[in-house]
């Protein structure tokens, strides 16, 4: 028996989680998980730890606001560790818990796998020398990050991009749910809204999106909720927009009918282009979050689709451009018809062909087990 465990923070940690899991699992490999995630974690292992609705603080003044919740949730955290007693944490992106997990665990001598390599390439670089000092091995699954960790003398793995199995597992599912059918929407091209997974962000963007549907009479809206978020929650934006329908737990059926996009920037930006739907990225903070991230985040662009392409593919709208007005005029040019559609396709076609082949789960499963093997055997 394996005793494995794991630390995903966030929605897209929580997909990651439930992949790696499955891939974990395939062998008959006899493995005892406890986690730190989702909903989608949920549905391998069981009941979480703690759920990633209680753990995302989005910005610098949130997180500061949150401080004592979340050193409380690191004291906890240890102390669940080592009652468990794992021959190996998996940890899932979300470096500012994570990393310091990493440090308490390496002093205890348990072996730290890192999965989901934290954004250091973006900022706050120094965190490669302690990375490089408390995990034991990095896996990687952006194809630039190998090159980035080499520079400083890391021999890391490239696994690649998880994201390219999820949507290929999604996308061969032998019968689909015909979502049209399903939530009675009518049959007008479909623009998707995917506004974040945090309130934080939700409650800043979504109404912007919002106020830029206005002249676009000859499409349905649909709000995609997060697992995390309540119906509720959404629906106190909604007063003023009776037409846009909010459909929870259903992102990739929804993004395989939409004909375009709003995308807040994150791993929403990367799934929406695999599903080859037209987006324009808009972002916005707090003015304080903004100002900070503006002086250390040290990359051109927000969006992975833009990252991994090194140019600006997709339209960032970021704190002040990000305005009804200007997210009608980028959002008619790449629906079909568009200045900038037939651009975006073959930008697209170039972003997959980069990440190339898919079985990022099952590789860094197989560098899991081989890891733990060794602490077990």
């Amino acid at each position: 028996m394996r005793n494995i465990y794991i630390i995903a923070g966030e929605a897209s940690g929580d997909l990651h989680g439930a992949n790696l899991m499955r891939a974990l699992t395939k062998g008959n490999e006899e493995i005892r998980f406890r986690y730190w995630g989702g909903d989608r974690m949920a549905e391998i292992a069981g009941s979480p730890v703690k759920h990633i609705k209680d753990l995302a603080f989005m910005g610098f003044v949130e997180v500061v606001m949150n401080l004592r919740a979340i050193f409380k949730n690191l004291s906890f955290c240890k102390e669940d560790i080592e009652a468990f007693e794992p021959d190996a944490i998996v940890l899932i992106d979300y470096p500012g818990f994570n990393l310091r997990i990493a440090k308490w665990a390496k002093k205890k001598g348990i072996p730290v796998i890192y999965y989901i390599s934290p954004q250091v390439w973006a900022w706050k670089k120094r965190r490669v020398h302690t990375i490089k000092e408390v995990v034991d091995k990095m896996l990687v699954i952006l194809p630039f990050e190998k090159d980035f960790y080499a520079n400083y003398d890391m021999d890391v793995e490239y696994v690649g991009h998880p994201l390219i199995d999820a949507v290929d597992a999604f996308q061969d599912r032998v019968a689909q749910v015909d979502l049209i059918d399903k939530h009675q929407l009518d049959d007008r091209p479909l623009i998707a809204l995917l506004p974040g997974s945090r309130k934080q962000e939700v409650k800043v963007k979504l109404p912007i999106m919002l106020e830029s549907l206005q002249s676009f009479d000859d499409y349905q809206f649909v709000i995609a909720g997060a697992p995390s978020l309540s119906p509720d929650f959404y629906r106190s934006f909604l007063e003023n927009y009776d037409h846009v329908r909010i459909i929870h737990n259903e992102t990739y059926d929804l993004l395989a009918i939409a004909t375009g996009a709003l995308v807040t920037s994150g791993t929403a930006t990367l799934e929406t282009a695999l599903f080859r739907v037209p987006q324009v990225v808009c972002y916005k903070g707090s003015k304080i979050s903004y100002q900070i991230a503006k002086r250390l985040v040290q990359v051109d662009y927000i969006s992975l689709v833009n990252l991994i392409l090194k140019r600006e593919a997709v339209r960032e709208l970021i704190q002040n451009e990000c305005e009804p007005v200007r997210i009608q005029r980028e959002l008619r040019a790449i629906l079909p018809g568009g200045d900038r559609h037939d651009q975006l396709m073959r930008d697209y076609d170039e972003l997959i062909a980069k990440l190339g082949l898919g079985g990022a789960s099952d590789k860094a499963a197989a560098a899991v087990l081989k890891i733990t093997s060794k602490k077990t055997g």
